[in-house]
Order: C-alpha cells, then sequence, then structure tokens
C-alpha cells in the first residue's frame, strides 16, 4: 500500500500570484506538441510547414481550453457553475472535459484546414499523434491536484488519499497517463511513421482512447454530483467514450477500404 505524496497543487508562489501545476502541465503540454508537430512537418508526406505548427497551435489550444471547460460544465458540473459563475473561469481548480476539448480542437482544427485549403482529415491525421502527451500530461495534474480517484482496492500499488480516508485506493490518474498518454502516444508515433490512409490515424486515436478510458472507468470513481447512470456501473465518461470507438472503427474501415478500392 502506498501514499499520497502529499504534492502542493501551487508550483511557484509570486506575491498574490499562484501558478498551479494544473496549469503548467497544460503548458508543457502545448510546448511538446508544438515540438512534435515540427517535428512531423518536416517529412514530405505531411499537409504542413514546420513554419504553420506555431499557428495551429493556436487553434488547437483554444479549442482544447474553451472546449474541454464548456463540455466540463455541459456533460459534468451544471449544477454548481450556475450556483458559482466564477467557476467557469477557475481552471486551476481543475475541470476539463476530454470530450468537449476533442470537439473544441475538431472545430479549430476545420477552421484551420480551410484557411489553409487542405483536407481536414488531413490535418487531423496530423495532429492525432501530437495529442497523447498533452493528455499523460493532464492526467499528472489530475493526480497533484488529488482529483478523479479511484475506488477502494487491495492491489499493492493501492494508494492512500488522505482526505478521503484511510483505504487504499486506485490511482486512476496514473492509469489514465500510463495508457492515454504514454501508451496511446507510443502507438500512434509509431504507426504514423509510416504513409497511412487517410482517416486512419484519426480513427486508430479514437478507438484507442475510447477504449483505454472505457476501461479505467470501471476503477474510477464517478463524479459524486452525477453517480452512476446505469446498471451500478455506467459512467458518463463510458456513455461518452462509446460513440469515439464506434467512429475510430468506421474511420479505420472507411480508410482501408478506400485504399484497396484505390489499388484496384
Amino acid at each position: 500500500m502506498l501514499t499520497y505524496p502529499d504534492i502542493d497543487p501551487v508550483a511557484i508562489s509570486l506575491g498574490p500570484v499562484a501558478i498551479h501545476w494544473y496549469g503548467l502541465m497544460y503548458l508543457f503540454g502545448f510546448i511538446a506538441g508544438w515540438w512534435l508537430g515540427w517535428v512531423r512537418a518536416a517529412r514530405p508526406d505531411t499537409p504542413l510547414q514546420p513554419p504553420q505548427v506555431a499557428d495551429l497551435l493556436f487553434y488547437v489550444a483554444f479549442g482544447i481550453i474553451a472546449g474541454g471547460r464548456l463540455g466540463y460544465i455541459l456533460f459534468y458540473d451544471t449544477a454548481n457553475v450556475l450556483a458559482d459563475p466564477l467557476r467557469l473561469i477557475r481552471v486551476w481548480e481543475g475541470g476539463m472535459s476530454f470530450h468537449g476539448g476533442l470537439i473544441g480542437v475538431l472545430i479549430g482544427c476545420w477552421l484551420y484546414a480551410r484557411k489553409l485549403g487542405i483536407g481536414f482529415m488531413q490535418l487531423m491525421d496530423f495532429v492525432a499523434p501530437l495529442v497523447p502527451v498533452g493528455l499523460g500530461l493532464g492526467r499528472i495534474g489530475n493526480f497533484i491536484n488529488g482529483e478523479l480517484w479511484g475506488k477502494p482496492t487491495e492491489v499493492a500499488w493501492g494508494m492512500v488519499y488522505p482526505p478521503l480516508g484511510e483505504v487504499a485506493r486506485h490511482p486512476s490518474q496514473l492509469y489514465q497517463f500510463l495508457l492515454e498518454g504514454v501508451v496511446l502516444f507510443t502507438v500512434l508515433w509509431l504507426y504514423s511513421a509510416k504513409p497511412r490512409p487517410t482517416m486512419a490515424v484519426s480513427g486508430l486515436f479514437l478507438a484507442l482512447y475510447g477504449t483505454f478510458r472505457f476501461i479505467v472507468e470501471f476503477v474510477r470513481l464517478p463524479d459524486a454530483h452525477i453517480g452512476y447512470l446505469a446498471f451500478g456501473w455506467v459512467t458518463m465518461g463510458q456513455v461518452l467514450s462509446l460513440p469515439m470507438i464506434l467512429l475510430g472503427l468506421i474511420l479505420l474501415a472507411v480508410a482501408y477500404r478506400g485504399a484497396a478500392s484505390a489499388k484496384v
């Protein structure tokens, strides 16, 4: 059994200004995404040139922050935000929805693809392998914030988080860091190292992320004000992940069917 290391969520205090680890994780994620995008854009089979990656990052970052926050309010926290509207802007307290952020990224990439006159799915295939690093760092931010804990467990790596009592719990944030961050990045980066049919990389991202999220939800506590939606185990995260899995599989099937037809 492990004990939570009691990390101060504030990384740096400068008088009245407090810089939180949660926000720094997003900053590090954007920096890593920019660097990885620059590396990918240097390849001859990508739709962007390296100097264009910085502009893409602006559209993506805005989509993540706006979509992630609005998605969290819509899917998870409507009542609390109505009671305390200022919670909407207190991003450092946590409360970002991946599914809302994904919608924001889709809109941002659609706008940028139109601006450049390139295919939307071409751009999404470029972006998909860059996303997991930010996802993984975001889960580290959740861990530092002491949020999104898992269910009680007796596994050797179960962790006691004192504010929730003396019972060991699944460190579900670290499970998601490993699956959504490390594993997803490794698979997508290696898979996209060679030219793939348009939509295939995006489809693989959606299918894998949705599957990983669906699985971890079995050991992660649901939001207290929402609870389980059905059968004593179905969570909002699982409900939102199922369409991702289905859409990802459809994109993969269409991508490879189109590639096979082109060879005939």
